[in-house]
């Protein structure tokens, strides 16, 4: 069964059914797995545009829904320093929450990911530069390895002699997959600067589609339901629209607010209200033994 559209919002058809067992206590939630994604950014001259792309019909989780590339931290990744250029662990590890050594691996994700999905590497062979090309044989055989998770990106960076440019990033949000989904993250939102001399590339093969686009624009698609987004996709692209050029968004992420905002449940006469803290645009009245409203 396709997932149901409110507006451009994914909304998987079977929420209201476990969203009724969470509240009775039948369903038990899943420990979020810990990911990472980034909103890689371009100055276009009016402003700026962000790199998005549609996952698959075919996929189990947002099939058919506009995102950012991302996904699942490996815990690989922190169990080696990496050479690493930009605030100290330490900084990362009280920004995002956590402790040093996850602190690197979502770091790690991010930039993992980055590279993975897009083609775009932020990091270089010196703390003040980053890689100008990653095309070719030998690179794709390192992502394709990554991919498959036969390598660390720790081990990669290593092998290839490269510094993690931790400066070219800015943690810029979180949010946590609703207690009621099957599959559930805790993904802290980054943005990025892509580097000069890089170019993006669709090399993941969970989406079937790439675009850079204007936050405005992809938001204004999305209000007309031609944008299928999940809410921390539509949330971060109404507050980019805020920011003039890269460089002010960049600017902005040091203050931003890392709360994790994670979905809550309630009953009520009738049915459910599904809400978001501080989102109430995605609020949605669930009746009894029906669809959202």
């Amino acid at each position: 069964m396709a997932n149901v559209q409110a507006g451009g919002q994914w909304y998987p058809p079977e929420w209201p059914d476990r969203i009724r067992a969470l509240a009775d206590g039948t369903l038990t939630p899943v420990a979020p797995r810990r990911a990472a994604t980034v909103m890689l950014l371009k100055d276009t001259g009016d402003e700026p545009a962000v790199y998005m792309l549609r996952r698959r019909a075919s996929m189990a989780f947002a099939g058919g829904a506009y995102a950012y590339p991302g996904g699942g931290v490996d815990p690989r990744d922190d169990d080696r320093h990496v050479r690493w250029a930009g605030p100290a662990r330490g900084w990362w590890a009280r920004r995002l929450g956590v402790d040093e050594a996850e602190a690197q691996a979502i770091v790690c994700a991010a930039v993992r990911e980055t590279y993975e999905e897009a083609g775009v590497l932020l990091a270089g062979p010196t703390p003040d530069s980053v890689v100008g090309d990653t095309t070719g044989e030998d690179w794709e055989a390192d992502r394709a390895a990554l991919v498959a998770r036969e390598t660390s990106f720790a081990e990669f960076l290593d092998r290839r002699g490269l510094v993690l440019r931790s400066d070219l990033l800015g943690a810029w949000t979180r949010w946590i997959t609703p207690e009621f989904e099957p599959r559930r993250y805790d993904t802290w939102f980054f943005v990025a600067a892509l580097p000069e001399g890089q170019r993006t590339r669709n090399a993941s093969t969970e989406a079937d589609r790439t675009v850079w686009i204007a936050p405005r624009e992809a938001a204004a698609a999305y209000d007309r339901g031609e944008l299928l987004m999940m809410p921390p996709t539509i949330a971060t692209l109404r507050q980019l629209t805020a920011y003039a050029t890269v460089a002010r968004a960049l600017d902005a992420a040091p203050a931003r607010d890392l709360t994790p905002v994670l979905a809550t449940a309630r009953p009520e006469e009738g049915g459910i209200v599904l809400s978001w803290p501080g989102h109430d645009e995605f609020t949605q009245h669930i009746p009894t033994g029906g669809a959202p409203v």
